[in-house]
């Protein structure tokens, strides 16, 4: 194939797809007709395309996010696409981001640690989280009680616009645009100035690991509350 009408199948995909696509995922698909296509091949063929629709004259853009690429509206058309959608905006308590942040920060989590930081009791609050799909369960800690370890999902990469975990913003970021630094201000973002990336969850310390994509039963559901 011309690289050309490879760069407008990519395009289609990426259009098609209803979450991020990966490179993982487009070059499993594009593998029966393009058998010698690498992901640099892939990654250059979208660096393009991303600068294309970077010109201010699109109403769409091409963005890297949730560890894949996605078609995106342009935030100057927000109100537009409201009002053609007719939707309400997704909106979270303020209690259910303060969960969300901790989580973030300090994944891999147990609910003990969480309400050890807010302060009050996070059953009801991560059982919320986890129906809207913005935290997923990593399995359970190796420890007496064996109780079950939380951590963000695709959803919410996808969600808050961020290509990777590693884009989260310190509090050094949130201090330069005017955000208080101090931890008594933001107890709802426990993470160190100049920490960039989440801890990884430490698999000697979790067992019976759960898909991203897995719905928790009835009873998981329950043990969280």
């Amino acid at each position: 194939m011309e690289e050309m009408p490879l760069k407008a199948l990519i395009e289609a995909l990426i259009f098609a797809s209803d979450t991020p696509l990966t490179l993982d995922r487009l070059k499993e698909v594009l593998k029966e007709v393009l058998k010698e296509v690498t992901k640099k091949d892939l990654q250059r063929l979208i660096a393009e395309m991303m600068a294309e629709y970077s010109l201010p004259q699109r109403g769409i853009t091409l963005v890297e996010v949730a560890e894949g690429y996605q078609f995106r509206t342009r935030p100057e058309y927000a109100d537009w696409v409201k009002k053609l959608k007719k939707t309400k905006p997704f909106a979270l308590s303020q209690p259910a981001l303060e969960t969300l942040a901790i989580i973030a920060y300090k994944q891999p989590i147990v609910r003990s640690e969480v309400e050890r930081i807010r302060g009050v009791d996070a059953g009801g609050v991560l059982h919320t989280l986890l129906e809207k799909k913005l935290i997923k369960i990593l399995g359970r800690k190796d420890v007496p009680g064996k109780p079950l370890v939380y951590g963000t999902s695709r959803r919410f990469l996808e969600m808050f616009g961020l290509k990777d975990l590693s884009s989260l913003p310190t509090l050094k970021d949130l201090a330069l645009l005017g955000s208080p630094a101090g931890e008594e201000q933001l107890p709802f973002l426990p993470v160190e100035a100049d920490r960039e990336i989440p801890a990884a969850p430490a698999v000697g310390d979790l067992i019976h690991q759960e898909t991203e994509t897995d719905e928790p039963p009835y009873e998981v559901a329950k043990d969280s509350r």
